[in-house]
């Protein structure tokens, strides 16, 4: 099971990153707009994430067309050995294939459906990224779809990666499914090191060791 900093925002990151329980950042184009920097800022942020130490960054292409994104995704790709996201549209999955057979790391983003996941796995997308939280906000039921999806595709080769997660029991209720990977928005992450009750045993053993 690996967790990712889903956020921009470099105070966030280097509060949580020396944790050692995260395993890359994920950004895409909302991400960034939140912390004020836009797809030109990407090789400044790419840079300061590398010499921190983050070996996994992820990054959206921007465009509606398959040629669009593949010059956008092509322009990503030189930043280093990024993971580029693709959003599960018809052109999203033209492109996609297309990067998977170059051998570039793919996650198909943006995912609703188990189906979407299932054609994911079947392209031997490396990666999809349901949105949990947005899902059920849209009345559907978010924990059960991406269940579902766990069990229909299984863990090789195509990897879950839930994100729009929006409490820790989320987490916890999909990772009981077998979904390996999370990427965490900033209330989840610091609620994953800054739990009420752990903070208040450190207080009380400090309190003992004081007399």
């Amino acid at each position: 099971m690996t967790f990712y900093i889903d956020s921009a925002d470099r105070e966030l990151i280097e509060e949580l990153w020396p944790t050692g329980i995260f395993g890359g950042v994920t950004t895409n184009p909302t991400i960034l707009s939140r912390s004020g920097l836009g797809q030109d800022d990407l090789p400044a942020l790419y840079t300061w994430l590398t010499d921190l130490g983050v070996d996994t960054f992820y990054a959206q292409v921007l465009g509606t067309t398959a040629d669009a994104m593949l010059t956008s995704a092509a322009r990503l790709l030189e930043l280093g050995p990024v993971v580029v996201k693709v959003p599960a549209t018809a052109a999203g999955f033209q492109v996609a294939r297309k990067l998977v057979a170059d051998g570039v790391r793919v996650l198909l983003t943006a995912v609703y459906h188990p189906v979407q996941a299932v054609a994911a796995r079947d392209l031997g997308i490396q990666g999809v990224a349901p949105y949990v939280g947005r899902m059920t906000d849209a009345g559907r039921d978010g924990l059960g779809a991406v269940a579902l999806m766990q069990q229909a595709i299984g863990s090789e080769p195509t990897r879950i990666l839930a994100a729009s997660l929006r409490s820790l029991d989320d987490v916890a209720t999909l990772a009981a499914a077998g979904v390996p990977d999370f990427t965490l928005g900033a209330s989840v992450a610091r609620a994953l090191v800054e739990d009420e009750l752990t903070q208040r045993a450190v207080a009380e053993f400090e309190a003992a060791a004081a007399g």
